[in-house]
């Protein structure tokens, strides 16, 4: 099966693409293309669909880089292929050599470039790093590298759509008690219970830090089993793991 990826016209003509499960060789609650090296899978596995990963994206595997994710606001600058430092959940560059990746299972991948100053940049943004600032810090940082943030586009790829996305009342307290008006992005449920517009609050973060464009693709990855892995859809079937979707981007 070959690989499948979604591209965005507004990242065009970058090498870039949020990869969904089809084409890889994991088997199992894995099934498809898991890149996921923190996940139980076979590691000579995991390592072969990175590899296809990586000839799609036209780089040697050793040059996908990625960062230890952590739900932080910290961001990492990649001046060549070597390792990133331990923790970070944004990777940014000016280097063509290298292939920027993020893993998600649910929260946000998202890519960024600006084309006329040649910087690109990838991150993992979930309800807390979102949050938190990485979004902001991720323009902060292509920033130092020459980017101009009103010509900078991000795209935000698949991830957990609002209606998948149930959360209790401390959940929403906390995002009400940075902000009140942040109660746009909850909508009420049964009970106590609300649902979360994870990708309106990234769409938001991204317009409010004053960046040149920023779209959704609109793929709920909880909805959608056979192209994209959940952790919270593992979760409610009882699963053991489940697999990481890989998103990347290149000059």
């Amino acid at each position: 099966m070959t690989l499948e990826i979604l591209t965005s016209d507004s990242l065009a003509p970058l090498r870039h693409g949020f990869f969904t499960r089809k084409g890889g060789a994991s088997s199992g609650v894995f099934a498809g293309l898991n890149c996921g090296t923190g996940s139980s899978d076979q590691a000579d596995i995991v390592a072969i669909n990175r590899a296809r990963v990586a000839e799609a994206m036209q780089v040697p595997t050793s040059h996908l880089c990625g960062v230890h994710q952590v739900h932080s606001a910290d961001v990492h600058i990649a001046e060549d292929a070597s390792p990133a430092p331990a923790k970070a959940d944004a990777i940014v560059t000016k280097s063509p050599d290298i292939a920027l990746a993020i893993l998600t299972a649910d929260c946000q991948p998202v890519l960024f470039a600006d084309y006329d100053a040649g910087v690109v940049a990838a991150a993992h943004a979930g309800w807390k790093g979102a949050l938190n600032g990485v979004l902001d810090a991720t323009l902060d940082a292509m920033e130092t590298l020459g980017a101009d943030r009103d010509n900078t586009v991000a795209v935000i790829g698949p991830c957990i759509s609002q209606a998948a996305y149930e959360v209790g009342p401390e959940f929403s307290d906390e995002f009400m008690s940075h902000d009140v008006e942040y109660s746009r992005f909850f909508a009420q449920g049964q009970d106590d219970r609300m649902h979360f517009n994870l990708p309106g609050f990234g769409l938001y973060c991204l317009r409010k830090a004053g960046i040149g464009e920023a779209e959704y693709t609109g793929h709920c990855t909880y909805a959608d089993a056979d192209r994209f892995y959940s952790y919270r859809r593992a979760t409610h079937k009882k699963e053991a793991d489940y697999g990481r979707l890989i998103s990347c981007i290149r000059l």
